[in-house]
């Protein structure tokens, strides 16, 4: 078994993933399999949130493709699936008031919702196309 197969496997059992996959068919997305057990919807079509990606679970959604996504920042796959381990990490759930935490604690102390929040810099502001704002 190899670690992601856990958080895959956590996942799925805490309602994240299925989560993240209702949300992408509510937007019109198409799936597809990503590396090491993520999904990919791409084409996502609603003007919330507004992101070049963002993950639920398991599931990266985009309203771009792969290829484009990561064609402007390379590594954003890499931190979309830390955000899937940090998913999995609160047990589901959870992870979305204490991100709306983090990302209010950012702008109040930055003007920016991902320079000081602790989620997407434990995920790589840079591989995640974010600029650090003090």
């Amino acid at each position: 078994m190899h670690l992601w197969q856990l958080r895959e496997l956590g996942n799925r059992l805490n309602g994240s993933t299925l989560l993240g996959l209702a949300i992408a068919r509510l937007g019109g997305a198409n799936m597809k399999r990503g590396p090491r057990g993520m999904f990919v919807a791409e084409g996502y079509r609603l003007p919330f949130p507004l992101a070049g990606a963002f993950t639920v679970g398991d599931v990266v959604i985009t309203p771009t493709d792969a290829p484009t996504l990561t064609g402007r920042h390379r590594e954003m796959l890499a931190h979309e699936e830390a955000h899937a381990w940090q998913w999995f990490a609160l047990l589901g759930l959870p992870f979305l008031p204490a991100y709306l935490l983090a990302m209010g604690w950012s702008m109040l102390r930055t003007g920016d919702r991902a320079s000081a929040n602790l989620f997407e810099t434990l995920a790589g502001l840079e591989r995640g196309g974010y600029r650090t704002r003090d």
